[in-house]
């Protein structure tokens, strides 16, 4: 192996690192502390599109409390950005 061939390696190695991992491992970072934000009575949106707001709590799950009633679901179902974009009406 070159030494050329060698720093080419390092550098796309670095380089799908900090455009494609890192900005995905900081992704999931925010989605795990806004699930463990949510609160009872809290206005959200599904990733299906579905609002509602949060009737009750469990560790993984939550019941969203819809105009057509109630409806049981995983917290990972909740879309962050679009539950911000309801918060700042």
């Amino acid at each position: 192996m070159t030494p050329e061939l060698g720093i080419q390696l390092v550098l796309m190695i670095a380089v799908f690192y900090f455009l494609l991992i890192r900005p995905q491992q900081q992704r999931v970072k925010k989605e795990k502390a806004f699930e463990g934000g949510l609160k009872v009575g809290d206005r959200i949106i599904t990733k299906a599109g579905i609002h509602g707001k949060i009737a009750e709590m469990n560790d993984d799950t939550i019941v969203v409390e819809t105009m057509a009633g109630k409806i049981k679901m995983e917290k990972s179902a909740i879309s962050m950005e679009l539950s911000a974009k309801l918060a700042s009406k």
